[in-house]
């Protein structure tokens, strides 16, 4: 009999995976047990004890993280490194022991449960977020003090090819069980922005999040078929449904090596239309992918790892350094970078005065809202900016506008910088493009307006989705909302590419939209020319663009635009499609 369980998938280029079930990691078993006073010392030595362990486990993991994984992977350990030693887990914990006479493991849940009632309570979509990292860490530590057994124990002829199936995973265990060879996740909790999910994506493991009881549900050992492409875990499918997805794993890899064949290839329309695909860049370290990817250029370059993990903020100097390795790494390619973006989902340590509270709702103090109020954290980024600008093509852009008045203010600042460059005799480029990114809905009905002040538009949908629909992403109860072909979605996406095209102003798109092929016919027909997506989407994005007749398109989205109200987002799919296939 064939048991099918849904959830949210997230893959990269391996969607599909076959293999045995490992039931891993269910719940430390928490002993409430009250001691007598006389062992109380005892009980806080064995809690020491097992911090030292968790700590020694994190380590280990640490150092096998090879040296060209991506920095952010490493960093949900330090992350967790940083907790072992932070007082509101472990000093309160100790004090429980002391004051209850209670013993480690019902202390350090008690603690537990504390601190996330503290960061539920507060309801904003990063500390929903960290309450994660509370609950894995401790479940660490728990483990130690129960003796129970971890990823690390594990060796890779017990987990090769397995599909771990968990209530969720702590980052540590995720890293590890890749590298023992485990072929993906099923995984009860979280959604498709969890450290789970983000680390799967990272690591190019197939997995399916939100399966409740699937634990439960699924037995060690039995055959499963995950399908991330769909959210769907099969156990029990018979040999002719096994027999059809291995032979799409066949054709997987066999797609994946045609792909490549287009890498030197013109990313050009089948009726002559140029399109420029470009890749958006994490770390300096990702800058081969992007050149082997065939990007044009660097569509959007994130600055926010330079701000985070540390204690401190970084000086003109090391921004400056960062831009260079890129720009030199580009070897001539543009790079576009973005200035910082921190709040809502991305927090730092370091910051002072208005800066220091970096934990606000999605509307809140972020992105150029917290550059105009801290001049003090945002000129050194500036200055470094423009003077890497002069040792290569630099583009700046300004994330979160939402209103002209902001660019105006920006456009003084850059303005004001130069004029300092130029007085202290540092080099830079006076020409340097300046763009603004339209992901508020209020910057999309003002494009018009922001496109005369600028030199580029850049559309960044995944924020621009989120607040026109007025969903947290992050939120797994709601982000079953997150539709990029909603009308209102689409009508921004053309007012902008209409009020830019006035004033003959360049307009990228720069989020997850447009790095998904399904959507690339539509984006073309809207008029989009410019896209900039993960380096491994970029080979499928051009395949479409190669296959599809532009003037075609375009007459078939104006005459949906009309109808967009009436249409669901498969309709206006298969209308799209029926003239790219014909």
């Amino acid at each position: 009999m064939t048991t099918a369980l849904l959830g949210v998938g997230v893959s990269g280029s391996r969607p599909v995976a076959i293999g045995r079930a490992y039931l891993f990691g269910r719940e430390p078993t928490v002993v409430s047990e009250e001691i007598e006073r006389d062992r109380i010392d005892a009980e806080v030595q064995r809690l020491d004890e097992a911090l030292e362990c968790a700590q020694q486990h994190l380590e280990s993991v640490r150092r096998q993280i090879p040296d060209s994984t991506p920095v952010h992977i490493a960093e949900f350990i330090d992350a967790h490194l940083m907790m072992l030693t932070d007082s509101a887990l472990v000093d309160a914990t100790k004090a429980l022991i002391r004051e209850r006479s209670i013993n480690a493991s019902w202390a350090l849940q008690i603690q537990r449960d504390t601190l996330i009632e503290v960061f539920d309570a507060m309801g904003d979509a990063y500390l929903r977020t960290r309450r994660d990292d509370v609950d894995h860490v401790v479940r660490q530590i728990q483990m130690f003090l129960s003796g129970e057994p971890s990823a690390q124990s594990l060796s890779v002829s017990d987990l090769k090819d397995r599909v771990i199936v968990a209530d969720d995973l702590t980052p540590a265990d995720t890293i590890l069980l890749r590298h023992r060879g485990i072929g993906a996740f099923v995984i009860e909790h979280g959604g498709p922005m969890s450290h789970t999910a983000i680390l799967a994506r990272s690591l190019d493991i197939p997995a399916i999040m939100g399966v409740h009881n699937a634990t439960h549900l699924l037995r060690q050992d039995e055959l499963l078929l995950v399908n991330a492409e769909s959210g769907t875990v099969l156990a029990g499918a018979d040999e002719g449904i096994l027999a059809h997805y291995r032979q799409r794993l066949v054709s997987a890899d066999q797609r994946r090596h045609r792909l490549r064949e287009l890498v030197q290839e013109p990313s050009t329309s089948r009726d002559g239309v140029p399109v420029v695909l470009l890749a958006n860049l994490e770390l300096p370290e990702d800058v081969d992918t992007v050149r082997s990817s065939g990007a044009s250029g660097v569509g959007l370059y994130r600055t926010e790892f330079l701000y985070m993990n540390r204690i401190g903020l970084p000086d003109e100097e090391e921004h400056l350094a960062t831009y260079l390795e890129v720009v030199r790494g580009l070897d001539g390619i543009p790079l576009t970078i973005r200035t910082l973006d921190l709040g809502m989902d991305k927090q730092v340590d370091g910051l002072t005065g208005a800066a220091a509270n970096l934990t606000n709702p999605a509307l809140g103090l972020r992105a150029i809202r917290l550059c105009l109020r801290e001049p003090a954290l945002f000129v050194p980024q500036l200055r470094a900016i423009l003077r890497a600008s002069a040792h290569g093509p630099v583009r700046l852009m300004l994330p979160m506008i939402s209103s002209i008045a902001e660019v105006e203010t920006v456009l003084g600042m850059i303005a004001e910088t130069r004029r300092t460059l130029r007085r202290q005799g540092l080099p830079f480029d006076p020409l340097m493009p300046v763009g603004a990114m339209i992901e508020v809905p209020a910057a999309a009905l003002c494009a018009g307006g922001i496109a005369k002040r600028v030199d580029f538009l850049s559309i960044g949908t995944n924020d621009l989705i989120q607040y026109t629909l007025a969903i947290d992403r992050v939120d797994d109860t709601v982000n079953y909302l997150y539709e990029p072909l909603h009308p209102a979605v689409l009508r921004l996406i053309r007012i902008t590419l209409m009020r830019a095209a006035e004033s003959r102003t360049r307009v990228s798109m720069c989020g997850e939209m447009a790095g998904d092929p399904r959507y690339t016919s539509v984006l073309l027909g809207l008029g989009l020319r410019e896209m900039s997506m993960q380096p491994t989407s970029l080979l499928e994005v051009k395949e479409m663009v190669r296959n599809c007749d532009v003037g075609r398109v375009s007459t078939r989205m104006e005459q949906l635009l009309d109808r967009l109200d009436d249409l669901s987002p498969t309709q206006i799919l298969d209308a799209v499609n029926e003239v790219v296939n014909d």
